[in-house]
């Protein structure tokens, strides 16, 4: 049920709430407390990081400075069979006949998330929300 809502947001091109995303997020990592584990793109916001930090300890943050052009490129590039979930890029990793899926002919589709304007909204978003998240950590 949380999930479906999430997506709802991600369709739109903005990002999940706080509260959604703790949930979600925080219900995955139960039971992994024996475990390492990496996360990427979470926690985006001081309030997620400090839910995060109330149930988690933290040993590491990373912050990977990739220019948003490149992940806009590559995000825009991505294509996908809807049937099957078989991801394809049109930089790296393209099908084989534009637009047509290698395996059964079927056409590919661009998630609306996938968009150019979708992505630059949430590139943008996502730059407003997580500079404070790194000033947080240090």
């Amino acid at each position: 049920e949380v999930g479906i809502l999430a997506k709802s947001y991600i369709d739109e091109g903005r990002l999940i709430p706080d509260d959604i995303m703790t949930q979600l997020m925080l219900s995955e990592l139960k039971g992994l407390d024996r475990y390492n584990w990496l996360l990427d793109g979470f926690p985006r916001t001081v309030a997620q990081a400090e839910a995060l930090d109330k149930e988690c300890q933290i040993d590491t943050v990373i912050d990977l400075d990739v220019p948003f052009e490149t992940i806009k490129c590559r995000l825009t590039a991505r294509w996908i069979h809807p049937a099957s979930g078989r991801v394809y890029n049109l930089e790296f990793s393209p099908p084989k006949v534009q637009g047509i899926d290698d395996i059964t002919g079927e056409p590919l589709v661009q998630r609306d998330d996938d968009k150019p304007e979708t992505v630059t909204k949430r590139l943008q978003a996502y730059d407003a929300q997580t500079k404070p998240v790194l000033e947080y950590y240090r």
